[in-house]
Order: structure tokens, then sequence, then C-alpha cells
């Protein structure tokens, strides 16, 4: 039955939209209205002298910026950014609509695999939660994962950087305290890169600067921003803002609010070095007015997220996205909902570089590597949705049909040895009927995933770092200590 009426495949990618072309319009005109007729509060005097550059107004520290100013700052940001692996190789391509999944960062507590205890986060924490990610495959980039409370404050920031660098080979985002940490972070990953040149190819270190909200950026925020433009470290420009806390009680609000102090924080950036890479968004999630947390679990969090990723599409600027999280306290139905849905609908409307994916529990307060291994099974399935279905002559598969004909069935024909290992299969789901799974011991899925995680963290590092390299590190890290 071939008749060769198909000759290319046709392949189609499935997609959510949160927002129309006529919303983002709006949303635009809107966050220029706030910039320029409300303004940002900085208090830099570098920041505010290349902002007056620019050609922004400056009364006392209010910055307002009209709008011709925000739409240069547009075109001059990168539409594309390339990121690599320690070793150089090619990890992550930011344009277009493309996705890649992240871990978390920053976090204060640990919970252990096999106990389900809570901790205060220490440097072996983040040294197991580092490995973890260089091992799931579902993960395309890595954060810092978890505060080092065992050292100081002067350098726990350093010593996790250092740790998630060492450990993991992807690309890694990091957050710190001031700008002299920046220079020895970034001093780091240009040594495990090999050089300048080798990073700003490919670049292995990210920087994640906050503003606050509503419209307000701090000293060292600003001096960590004008560094990264300098030094080429790619910024993300990301304001934490919480509908009716620190932003309107409105979806809509929330969004024309954090684009603003985005897009403010898009042309300090590159008036300090036009063309300087930039990543565009805001971790934009709602107060729970009967508890008053900042909701990790809530589907306005998707929603808004989706609607800024569509805005940073319009714009062609790259995205810093957020799926994969909950509000509950422990691996849970919960907390396996609530992360996949938002995974999907991150997927779905192709937001970037999504961050905090199945990490951490508690509102983002403890670190779970079995919520990470289970990450990396949801991962999977959404993976395999994201590829939609690849129509050919193959996968019509009119020939076989017409071989098997009616009654029949495909268990022997070379055609399904072919094509059956295409579909998705889980290490961690159970497909088994009742009896084989009590057969089989009848463990629940808590079982199974705790056991899964256990072989993982114990497995053997895959991409060790040259151990010259890692001396190196100690020495630096020893520096640390006199400061």
């Amino acid at each position: 039955m071939g008749r060769g009426f198909l000759i290319d495949e046709l392949r189609f990618t499935p997609r959510v939209e949160i927002l129309s072309d006529e919303q983002m319009d709006r949303f635009h005109n809107a966050a220029l209205e706030i910039l320029e007729r409300l303004g940002v509060r900085i208090t830099h005097p570098k920041g505010l002298e290349l902002l007056d550059a620019a050609g922004c107004k400056i009364v006392g520290n209010q910055v307002y910026y009209p709008p011709w100013v925000v739409e240069k700052a547009l075109a001059m940001a990168p539409h594309r950014l390339s990121l690599g692996n320690r070793d150089n190789t090619r990890a992550v391509q930011l344009d277009d609509r493309r996705s890649y999944f992240g871990p978390t960062l920053d976090c204060i507590f640990y919970q252990d695999p096999e106990t389900g205890e809570r901790s205060p986060c220490d440097s072996p924490h983040v040294k197991i939660m580092s490995r973890l990610c260089d091992k799931l495959d579902n993960y395309d980039w890595n954060m810092t994962l978890g505060l080092c409370n065992d050292y100081p404050p002067t350098m726990a920031d350093k010593v996790a950087s250092r740790l998630a660098m060492e450990f993991c080979r992807k690309p890694t985002v990091c957050c710190c305290a001031d700008v002299r940490s920046l220079e020895q972070i970034y001093e780091m990953a240009v040594l495990l890169q090999g050089g300048v040149d080798e990073f700003e190819r490919h670049p292995y270190l990210l920087h994640l600067a906050d503003p606050v909200s509503p419209l307000l950026y701090y000293d060292p925020v600003v001096a960590k921003m004008i560094y990264c433009a300098e030094k080429k470290i790619p910024l993300i420009n990301y304001p934490g803002i919480q509908a009716a806390g620190t932003s309107p009680a409105t979806l809509a609000g929330t969004i024309v609010q954090a684009s603003a102090e985005a897009l403010s924080g898009l042309v300090l950036h590159q008036m300090a070095n036009p063309g300087a890479p930039f990543i565009y968004g805001a971790f934009a999630t709602i107060m729970d007015m009967r508890t008053t947390v900042f909701s990790y679990g809530a589907i306005e969090m998707a929603m808004m997220v989706g609607a800024m990723a569509q805005i940073s599409q319009r714009y062609r600027l790259p995205f810093f996205g957020t799926a994969g999280c909950t509000d509950s306290q422990m691996v849970d139905i919960q907390a396996g909902v609530e992360g996949a849905l938002q995974d999907l609908v991150s997927a779905g409307v192709g937001e970037g570089l999504i961050h905090d994916t199945h990490c951490w529990l508690d509102h983002g307060s403890t670190v779970s590597p079995s919520y990470m291994v289970l990450g990396q099974e949801i991962l999977g399935m959404v993976k395999q949705f994201m590829g939609g279905i690849t129509v050919n002559e193959d996968t019509l598969a009119l020939d076989v049909i017409g071989k098997v004909g009616s009654g029949g069935n495909f268990l022997r024909e070379k055609h399904t040895m072919k094509n059956f290992k295409s579909m998705f299969y889980s290490d961690l789901f159970d497909r088994l009927q009742y009896e084989s799974w009590q057969n089989k011991g009848g463990k629940f899925i808590e079982e199974r995933l705790k056991e899964k995680t256990m072989k993982v963290i114990n497995s053997e590092d895959e991409n060790p770092v040259d151990p010259a390299l890692v001396k190196e590190l100690d020495e630096r890290q020893k520096s640390w200590e006199k400061w």
C-alpha cells in the first residue's frame, strides 16, 4: 500500500497561548507608561550616570524612562543566547520558543531522601544536589540549589557556586551578596572553561539580579548588573512579584508592573555595555490571602509567567521562566500535581530557561533530592508531549496496517520492533496490573522513589573536574577565609 503521496515529514509542536496579540500590545504600552510617568527608584551613582546619559529624566533618586529609551534598549539587546557546558560543548540555545528546564537556588533547608527529615542546608547537601542535576538528563542546566549554612555568610555564596560548577557540568545560574563575590565566582567559571574567550563564546555562568517590587533597585544589585554587562555574564533581571502584596491584586496589574521592572533593568544594562546578554522575566505569583504566603503552587503563577514569556517573545528577548514548583511540605500528590501542570504550561508557551523545576518544597524553603528525581520522570513525559506527533511514510504505517489486515495484531512485525521504543517508558511509574504488582513486592511510589533517588545519589560521577583545577579551586576558597 505504499503510495508515496507524502514526501516530506510533517511536524507540529504543541503550544499554549495565554495572551492575544492585542493584549500584548496593551501590556507593552502600559509598561512604557509606568516607566515614563512613575519611574523607578535608583540610588547607585554610576547607575544614575548611565541612565542620565541614555536620555532618562532623573529627579533626585527617581528615574523616568522616555519610551524611545526603552525601545532603543530593546533593539540593542541580543535576540538569542547560546550557553555552554563546562567542557565548552553547547548546552542551551535560547531563541524562538525552545524550553530548557533547570533547578533552583538558595534553599534554607534540606530534606533527607531516606528519612524525610529536614535540616539546615549545608555544603554537603549542595554537593548532592549538584551531582543529581549532572546525572538527571531531563535537567538541562543548573543553579546553586542551596545555602551553605556551615560557612560564614561572607563566603557561603561563593562556596555554593563553587560546588555547583565543580559537580555539575551544565550551565549554572548563581546569585550572590555583592559584586566582589560575583567577581570571584566569574573567575572560577573562566578557569573551568579555559579562558575568557571560551566563556564569551558559550557562557557557563549566568547571574540572577532581582529588583525590589514595586519599582526599586538597591545599590548592590545595580553594581552586579553593571559588572555583568561589562564582563558579558548573561544577566537574568527577574523581579519576584506578588499580586496583592508587592503588586496590584490583579493578574494584569502584576504583569505590567513586573514587565516595567524588568525593562528598566534592561535599559541600565544595555547602557553599561550595548549588546551584552540579557534575559527578561519575572517570578510573578499571588499572595494567598488565607495564609499570606508567596504561593509557589498557584495556577495564577503559571498564567502570569506564561503571559510574560509571550511578551518576551514579542520583544525577541530570552526569557527566564518558572515551573515545577509546589507549596506542599512533602513530596506528595499535591507536589506532583502542582509541578506537573506548571511544567506543561511552561513548555507549551516556550519559556526559555525554566527554573525551580521539581527541587524544592514548602514555598521555596526546602531542597529535596526526591522531588528532583520525581521531576526527572515528569519532565520526560513533558518533553515527549512537546515532541508532538511525527507524520511521515513510516509513522503512518499504511503498509503494515495492510499486511496485518482485519483481526490481526502487530506484535511480531518489524515495524513494531523499530518504533515501540519511541514511546516514553518511566523508570519510576508502575504500569503492572494489581496481581503482578503484588508479586513484585507491592511497593508504593514513595518507596520506589526513595530507592531510585538513593541509587542515583550513590552512582559514580561521570564528569569529574581535572584534579589540578580542583586544587586551584581549593586555594581560591582558602583565600576567601581571609576576607
